[in-house]
């Protein structure tokens, strides 16, 4: 029974000590492998092995005392530098190797660096000495390819970039350049107009298409608003930064390195824009910035990465007063503009008004989605602005039908042009009070061409306070009045359809203006006609009085040609 119990004990001392003594032993073929060994995915598993052993010696505190420990500890020690030193070195030729120039750094990221990204774990445990320059030897080199990789790219887009505009092309401006605007088919060859949206509006449908291929489009000649390269820009550094995070997330663990292996790209993009957005005066592009941006946040936002946050805020804080200086421009220049260079003696839409509606008309398209109250207030000071000068523009014309004509037309215009936008607000309702004002000064206007001694008769018939009857009304009153408009009324409502047919531009706003007056017209001659038949022995008016009927007849008869 004695010697089965030593027995016993002996066999469960030589398991552990069989068990300590593999844990801290390195066999000869370990040491072989990591001294002369290439390193590859084989000497992975050499290093695993390794690792293993290093943590054993380094956490039984038993081993501490013990004399195995003095045997043992200066080999492992000089082995695990002789592996740091392999391994820091090919790490240092694989990131030195993603300087070479048309080097496909994200390919050779996924390729050759992260499938020994346990190396860089074996450095973090054991080669805490060397992981430092391994982290600066990266950043460093990433640093100096990105920088160089954006700073050639965005040489290449400016030489794909359109004309931008300038300070003559703010509202009233010059009447010269802004009459350019309305030659579409010779100036859309050169540029996109900056007031009207147009197609530009689809750079928002395709903000994550992939980014401009410079020489690509050089050889086919093309050319983009400043907007397109904006985007193809911030594409390419969407792409960059997502790619590169996820590759730091995965082959260092630590994901923070981002801001400072982008910092010099940074700097190259934000010395770019404060070149480029200060001569911006395109207020259509500023703002498609804007939305391109917004978008952009958004995207990375549904990626969950987010590394360029404090980035897109900064250029969203960048881009807004640059927004607004040029809506100041455009406020100002409409206040100080010379009317009578401005004026031209035509009563249809004035060409500055139209640049106003389809400029207004395009901030509000691109405000619907963005929904942002700034955009609002500066568009309720600019459509007063307007307003104010086509006041003055109407009233260099001499004639006062002229005049309501004249602010009809371009009313009109700017709501049809509003209205194509879609849900505008309230901005087309100040514009639809000026036109229902400005109808009734016209259809005033219009009638008194034609009829002025009746209309003064009925208004100083109806005005019970008028002193100009002494008493009632008499034959010898109404008598000139009521053979006049006998003769001519039929002439007159031909003249009238004419006169809208030419005058207006929209037919259709003409039309119910030409309803409204001819209404009118009627409402005048039915008070005259009740105003005879008061006065006695009228009786002898009544082959000259028109019936109600045929007049109402008559009109109807110009709606149906409508």
């Amino acid at each position: 029974m004695e010697m089965g119990m030593k027995l016993k004990n002996r066999k469960l001392v030589e398991l552990k000590l069989a068990k300590f003594i593999e844990e801290i032993i390195a066999p000869p073929s370990l040491v072989t492998a990591i001294i002369d060994g290439e390193v590859n995915e084989e000497y992975l598993r050499h290093l695993e092995v390794l690792s293993k052993k290093l943590k054993f010696v380094g956490i039984d505190y038993m081993l501490n005392a013990s004399e195995v420990f003095q045997d043992v500890q200066q080999e492992m020690d000089r082995l695990r530098q002789t592996a740091v030193a392999k391994v820091f070195d090919f790490i240092i030729e694989k990131i030195y190797s993603l300087r070479k120039p048309k080097t496909n750094i994200q390919m050779l990221q996924q390729n050759s660096l992260l499938k020994y990204r346990y190396l860089i774990l074996f450095l973090k445990e054991h080669g805490k000495e060397k992981y430092p320059d391994i982290l600066a030897a990266y950043i460093d080199t990433m640093n100096k390819v990105l920088s160089v990789h954006f700073f050639v790219y965005i040489e290449a887009l400016e030489r794909l970039q359109m004309n931008m505009a300038t300070p003559n092309d703010l509202f009233g401006s010059d009447s010269k350049s802004l009459g350019v605007l309305l030659r579409v088919q010779e100036h859309s060859q050169k540029r996109s107009s900056i007031f009207a949206l147009g197609e530009r509006i689809n750079i928002l449908k395709e903000v994550d298409q992939p980014a401009l291929v410079p020489h690509i489009s050089e050889a086919n000649a093309l050319r983009y608003p400043y907007e397109a390269l904006f985007r193809s820009l911030h594409k390419l550094l969407i792409d960059t930064s997502c790619s590169e995070y996820l590759f730091l997330e995965a082959f260092f663990g630590e994901a923070s390195l981002l801001y400072e292996i982008f910092a010099g790209a940074f700097t190259v993009i934000d010395e770019h824009l404060k070149l480029v957005l200060p001569n911006c005066y395109d207020a259509i592009c500023l703002m498609l910035m804007i939305c391109i941006t917004r978008k952009h946040q958004v995207i990375m936002s549904r990626r969950r990465i987010p590394c360029l946050d404090s980035y897109f805020d900064k250029v969203n804080i960048f881009l807004w007063p640059c927004f607004k200086k040029v809506i100041d421009m455009h406020l100002q220049c409409l206040k100080n503009c010379d009317v009578k260079t401005l004026w031209e003696d035509d009563t249809h839409p004035h060409y500055a008004i139209r640049c106003y509606a389809e400029f207004a008309a395009s901030l509000i398209q691109l405000n619907v989605e963005y929904g942002n109250n700034q955009l609002d207030m500066n568009l309720e000071q600019l459509h007063m602005a307007i307003d104010n000068l086509l006041v003055r523009l109407a009233e260099r014309f001499r004639i006062p039908k002229s005049q309501a004509l004249f602010l009809l037309n371009n009313y009109d215009m700017i709501i049809a042009v509003l209205k194509e936008a879609g849900d505008i607000g309230k901005i087309p309702t100040f514009f639809e009070e000026k036109l229902e004002s400005n109808i009734s000064l016209f259809v005033e206007e219009l009638l008194s061409e034609h009829f002025t001694d009746l209309i003064k008769f009925v208004k100083a018939y109806d005005d019970e306070e008028s002193t100009s009857f002494t008493g009632s009304p008499t034959i010898a009153d109404v008598e000139p009045l009521v053979k006049d408009f006998a003769m001519r009324w039929k002439a007159v409502l031909e003249a009238m359809h004419k006169d809208v047919i030419t005058s207006f531009s929209n037919l259709s706003c003409g039309m119910e203006i030409l309803k409204a007056a001819m209404a009118q017209l009627l409402n005048y001659y039915n008070s005259l006609s009740e105003c005879v038949k008061m006065i006695p022995r009228s009786s002898t008016l009544n082959k000259y009085l028109v019936s109600i009927t045929s007049i109402s007849y008559e009109i109807r008869k110009y709606s149906r040609t409508f």
